[in-house]
C-alpha cells in the first residue's frame, strides 16, 4: 500500500515504513504527525482525490529536527567586479511513515457490534 502526500508545497511518495526528510514541521522528536493532505491512495485499489481523498490520513513518527548540507550561492558579473558569495542549509524534519488511513477503515483488533 502507498500514498501520496502534500507537505511544505511538495508531493511525496510514501508506505509504511519509510523515512522521509520533510521541510521543516513545528513537533517535538517521538511525536505523532498526521497528513490530510492526501493526493492518492493505492492498495487493491486506486483512490485519486478531487484534489484530496476525503477521509485519508498518513500517520507518521517524527525522528529527527536538523540542518541539511550546506549550499553555496554565489553570484558574479564578468568585468563589473561584481561577485557575492553566500551559504544556505535547509532546516528539515525527518519523519518515519508509520500506517495509511482511508475513511471507514477499522483498525485491527476492533471489530464493529451489531445488535
Amino acid at each position: 500500500m502507498y500514498a501520496v502526500i502534500e507537505s511544505g508545497g511538495k508531493q511525496y511518495l510514501v508506505s509504511p515504513g519509510d523515512v522521509l526528510r520533510l521541510e521543516k514541521i513545528e513537533a517535538e522528536i517521538g511525536s505523532e504527525v498526521i497528513f490530510d493532505r492526501v493526493l492518492m491512495v493505492k492498495d487493491d485499489r486506486t483512490i485519486v482525490g478531487d484534489p484530496l481523498v476525503a477521509g485519508a490520513q498518513v500517520i507518521g513518527e517524527v525522528l529527527e529536527q536538523g540542518k541539511g548540507k550546506k549550499i553555496i550561492i554565489f553570484k558574479y558579473k564578468r568585468r563589473k567586479g561584481y561577485r557575492k558569495k553566500q551559504g544556505h542549509r535547509q532546516l528539515y524534519t525527518a519523519v518515519r511513515i508509520k500506517e495509511i488511513k482511508l475513511a471507514g477503515e477499522q483498525e485491527p483488533g476492533k471489530e464493529e457490534q451489531t445488535e
